[in-house]
């Protein structure tokens, strides 16, 4: 059984790297402004069986690292943490990254529009950390199936990344024209995300592990 503290946990984590700029946001916001809602979305659904591919894969391979690889813990921990770091870099850093300058894209049709959608996903570095490193620190082996804990915490991860997504995506326009007048609230946005997502990595940095994991 998942606990609620892990369950906040991930959702804070899930929360903070989605309103990040990345691979996946920057494709979503770009293809709506350039194409329309409807490629939006298309693209979405794309980037969500994404998700449930990253979610399968490491849910086996969890119990796994587990059971045979406490060690792995650690590792997995720390990299999550200076992962976690980097990103608030990125965020802070002078001249970082805007996801609402939209990049010029062809117009495609809907099968092209699911599988760039899907390709983006899965060859987002931020999302495979998320799954390698981040998700595996809120999994307790001491409350039972590493599966079943992983499966509820990664469907948490990805209800929360869909839905912000999707309103990024129904709101890209207008989001856009915003922030193109008012400057001051992307810097603030983004330094916002970078005290949240460094908090988190000095979280996961100190939290000691289960003591089945080590």
């Amino acid at each position: 059984m998942v606990e609620w503290s892990a369950v906040a946990g991930i959702a804070a984590v899930a929360l903070g790297l989605v309103l990040t700029p990345g691979p996946n946001m920057i494709y979503l916001v770009s293809r709506s402004i350039t194409q329309g809602r409807r490629a939006g979305l298309i693209s979405l659904l794309g980037v969500a069986v994404g998700f449930l591919v990253y979610l399968a894969a490491v849910t086996a391979g969890l119990a796994a690292v587990f059971v045979a690889v406490p060690a792995a813990y650690t590792a997995l921990k720390l990299a999550g943490a200076a992962y976690l770091l980097y990103l608030a870099w990125q965020a802070v850093r002078p001249g970082g990254v805007n996801a609402f300058a939209p990049r010029d894209l062809p117009v495609d049709g809907p099968r092209r529009l699911f599988v760039i959608g899907l390709v983006t996903n899965l060859l987002n570095p931020k999302i495979a950390v998320l799954y390698v490193s981040l998700l595996p620190q809120f999994v307790d082996p001491e409350r039972g199936s590493v599966a079943l804990q992983s499966l509820t915490l990664g469907f948490v991860q990805i209800a929360i990344a869909l839905t912000v997504n999707a309103l990024i995506v129904l709101f890209a326009g207008a989001l856009a024209r915003f922030l193109a007048v008012r400057p001051s609230w992307l810097r603030v946005q983004r330094y916002l995300m970078g005290g949240v997502l460094g908090a988190l990595a000095v979280r996961l940095a100190v939290e000691p592990r289960p003591a089945t994991a080590g």
